[in-house]
């Protein structure tokens, strides 16, 4: 193995055991590191340590030349970044090359959303026990604290204070954040444990057998939902979590909070984020989202 390649699986190994990131992450970074080094190969085939800020622009600007997108671009960039933080910190580099290098800008594409009255509509379900205080606390909880598909299928009860409002999620690459509740969340969670028994340890949506619910039956049973509620766009669960992150951004206009509570994890964006401590992240949720209401509930 070259001395360059030594220097990329060691980074890697780094993401994986440092920051746990997922194999489909770590994949990526190689592919972007792998299309650098191929770059400068074409050319001088400089070492790692004596690459300038030129080459990387140029790597950008070929790439952008063959009409690579400016998102691909920026992650392409960020994995750069992270590799050449790697490399100072172990002593292997003297300089970041692409600290100063941003990628091309694009025009945004806004993530499709539900407006606040198509979301009360949807929300606006049959009273019931059984599947149906299931139901409710399952989009109550997606709305009111916009997890991801995935955190909200492994949530277990012991990770609920329903007393306090909070949430605990554990979320991309082993980062666990504290998330508000807000009073109707709470509210159909506390209907959902008295149906389900919530013992702590227990999953709070099981599937067959006890296990979480699967991503996949989360999904259609959405779809059915949207349906008899009226709703005939393409509702799923990433769209509760744009949902709540717009209405929330709508309402404050405070996108560091919105973000701390996305807990975002996007590489190419996380650099512009700043560490919002908790009691201003409820002090917004409190103010703006439309469906807080914790106090008293």
């Amino acid at each position: 193995m070259s001395d360059a390649a030594t220097a990329v699986a060691r980074f890697l190994d780094h993401l994986a055991v440092e920051r746990r990131l997922s194999p489909r992450t770590l994949e990526a970074y190689r592919d972007d590191l792998g299309r650098f080094r191929a770059f400068l190969d074409e050319g001088s085939g400089i070492p790692w340590a004596q690459v300038q800020p030129a080459q990387v622009r140029a790597f950008v600007a070929r790439a952008h030349g063959k009409g690579e997108a400016p998102k691909s671009l920026a992650r392409r960039l960020s994995a750069i970044r992270s590799f050449y933080r790697y490399l100072l910190r172990e002593g292997l580099a003297r300089a970041n090359p692409a600290e100063g290098v941003r990628a091309p800008r694009g025009g945004r594409r806004l993530p499709n959303v539900l407006d606040a009255d198509e979301m009360s509509a949807f929300l606006a379900l049959p009273e019931g026990g059984g599947i149906a205080a299931r139901d409710r606390a399952m989009l109550e909880l997606f709305y009111s604290s916009a997890l991801r598909l995935s955190e909200l299928t492994t949530l277990r009860w012991g990770a609920l204070d329903l007393d306090e409002g909070l949430v605990r999620v554990d979320g991309k690459g082993g980062r666990t954040r504290i998330v508000p509740l807000g009073g109707p969340a709470r509210d159909a969670l506390r209907a959902w444990r008295a149906e389900c028994g919530g013992d702590p340890g227990a999953p709070v949506f099981p599937g067959r057998g006890g296990a979480p619910i699967s991503p996949r039956a989360v999904q259609s049973r959405m779809k059915v939902l949207a349906q008899r509620q009226g709703l005939w766009k393409r509702v799923h669960p990433h769209l509760m979590r744009h949902s709540c992150a717009s209405h929330l951004l709508e309402s404050s206009g405070d996108l560091r909070g919105v973000q701390e509570m996305l807990g975002h994890a996007d590489i190419a964006t996380t650099q512009v984020y700043t560490h919002l401590d908790f009691q201003h992240l409820a002090k917004v949720y409190d103010a703006a989202h439309p469906r807080a209401r914790r106090k008293g509930g």
